[in-house]
């Protein structure tokens, strides 16, 4: 008895001597381990490019203007082992002020992308991909000198892409292509004026002539807000450092579908040339090419007796923004 009472006193002393120790360790915590590395990776990045010029008794002529671009771009990236998922988050705005004409705007852009990938091995870089893709703006947007109409507003249009395929991405080259042949879509058009006209390529309204007014017309059926499409979809990005300091990035993508007119292809092209200075100054020079068989170009007209204003579709065209610009840039995690 004498015995087992000595033995459960010893245990007794040996339970409490390691508690009492790891709670000296958590709380001193000098050996304490490190924990284990994120498989989450971030990359934030704010920038603000501005140009100004200004005239005073200036012989030659000219017009003052002062113009700033804000621009953002964030990327969450989750890597681990076979499995990678990647989510970035691109927004811009930029406005224009010229003396003697009101403000406007020179860039407006919402995008959302995210790619999850799957390969056999960890030493392949092709993935088995599913992409989300969203595409949208800020405010209305117009056909200046024109602000009576708006030719486009937020959510009219905007894009989604949703589809699998495979992608093919090389980190030590920092480039990425992805290929689907199942990629479904959406166009939406979430202004009822914009889609009875069939703006962004929905249906449009459908008017019957009004017996009691021959100038006037009747709304039989209002325009759809969706449209649906299903096809293939290619895009690329690129990113490489030309010269020291000075890096060339382009983004395309590539959409034809596969019951309207298979063949016809949507093109979105973005390339920039990036010149850094230091940590926090970049000036870049940009173009941005787009072509959209469903984006109809807008022309004012006037009625020759009322005087009327109105804007017609004029078929589509290429559309293209070139932007030069120096500013700030602050990258933070």
């Amino acid at each position: 008895m004498k015995l087992l009472r000595s033995t459960l006193l010893l245990l007794l002393l040996l339970c409490t001597s390691n508690n009492f120790a790891q709670i000296i360790q958590t709380t001193l915590g000098p050996n304490q381990a490190p924990p284990p590395p994120s498989n989450w990776s971030k990359k934030n990045q704010l920038g603000f490019d501005i140009s100004e010029i200004a005239f005073v008794n200036w012989s030659a002529g000219g017009t003052s203007s002062i113009s700033g671009l804000f621009k953002g771009e964030f990327n969450r990236t989750y890597a681990k082992e076979n499995h990678k998922w990647v989510n970035e988050l691109i927004v811009k705005y930029g406005l224009n002020k010229q003396d003697g004409i009101e403000l406007r705007k020179t860039d407006d852009a919402f995008q959302f992308n995210s790619t999850y990938g799957y390969r056999r091995d960890t030493l392949s870089n092709w993935y088995y991909s599913s992409k989300l893709n969203f595409n949208t703006q800020f405010t209305n947007g117009y056909n200046y000198p024109n602000r009576d109409i708006a030719i486009s507003k937020p959510f009219a249009p905007a894009y989604i892409f949703l589809g699998a395929g495979a992608e093919n991405s090389n980190k030590a080259k920092n480039r990425t292509f992805y290929f689907s042949p199942i990629t479904l879509k959406t166009t939406l058009v979430l202004d009822q004026y914009l889609a009875n006209q069939g703006a962004f390529g929905v249906k449009k309204a459908v008017y019957m002539a009004d017996p009691l007014n021959p100038d006037a017309q009747i709304l039989v059926e209002e325009g759809q807000k969706v449209k649906a499409e299903f096809g293939i979809l290619f895009t690329g990005y690129m990113k490489t450092e030309v010269y020291k300091n000075v890096f060339y990035e382009n983004r395309l993508s590539l959409y034809t579908d596969y019951l309207n007119r298979f063949g016809n292809v949507d093109i979105d092209y973005d390339t920039r040339l990036d010149l850094v200075v230091n940590a926090y100054v970049k000036a870049n020079i940009g173009v941005h090419l787009v072509y959209d068989d469903d984006i109809k170009t807008k022309k004012d007209v006037v009625d020759p007796v009322s005087g009327a204003k109105s804007q017609v579709n004029d078929g589509p065209r290429m559309q293209l923004r070139q932007v030069l610009g120096v500013g700030l840039v602050y990258a933070f995690q």
